[in-house]
């Protein structure tokens, strides 16, 4: 007859054990995602807070490039040379331009632009209908926004101070 080894079982843990070791486990679990909560939590007040200051402060660079125009003026006014007001224009231009502000400068003749200029005054012109005659005021864009339009003077067509055939 052969013998038989009878190999010992491993003792299984009790049921006191099994549940102490669950409890433990999900007390850690709990705990790692109370920890994951938080840091999201301050993630988003950060993240609001970064925000509230970039929006407060967005203008601090434009304003620092014309802290220079502002002094310029100031020391033009004290002189008689217009050569002080000339060169604090071309500063005004140049931190202007520097923050993507462009003029909108048009010419006569140019097309009339209801999107980019406001009509002031409609005249009789041997221009072509829908046509600048004159620039009142230039008007001025930020990036593709226009801030302000070009105030103009525009060809009237016939009865028509402004006629809706060339317009897009």
């Amino acid at each position: 007859m052969q013998e038989e080894t009878v190999q010992p079982q491993p003792q299984e843990k009790s049921l006191e054990e099994l549940l102490a070791e669950a409890q433990a486990k999900l007390e850690q679990q709990r705990d790692t995602m109370m920890r994951a909560v938080a840091d999201a939590e301050n993630a988003r007040k950060r993240a609001k807070a970064e925000a509230a200051s970039a929006q407060k402060y967005a203008l601090e660079r434009f304003a620092e490039s014309l802290l220079p125009v502002a002094d310029s003026l100031e020391a033009a006014l004290k002189t008689d040379d217009k050569s002080g007001i000339e060169l604090t224009l071309k500063q005004l231009r140049a931190a202007l331009e520097k923050s993507s502000i462009r003029e909108i400068d048009p010419k006569p003749g140019e097309r009339f632009d209801p999107h980019r200029h406001q009509a002031m005054a409609a005249v009789e012109s041997d221009a072509d209908p829908n046509s600048i005659v004159a620039v009142m005021q230039k008007g001025y864009s930020l990036h593709d926004r226009v801030l302000r339009p070009a105030l103009v003077t525009v060809a009237k067509s016939g009865s028509d101070p402004i006629s809706n055939k060339d317009l897009d």
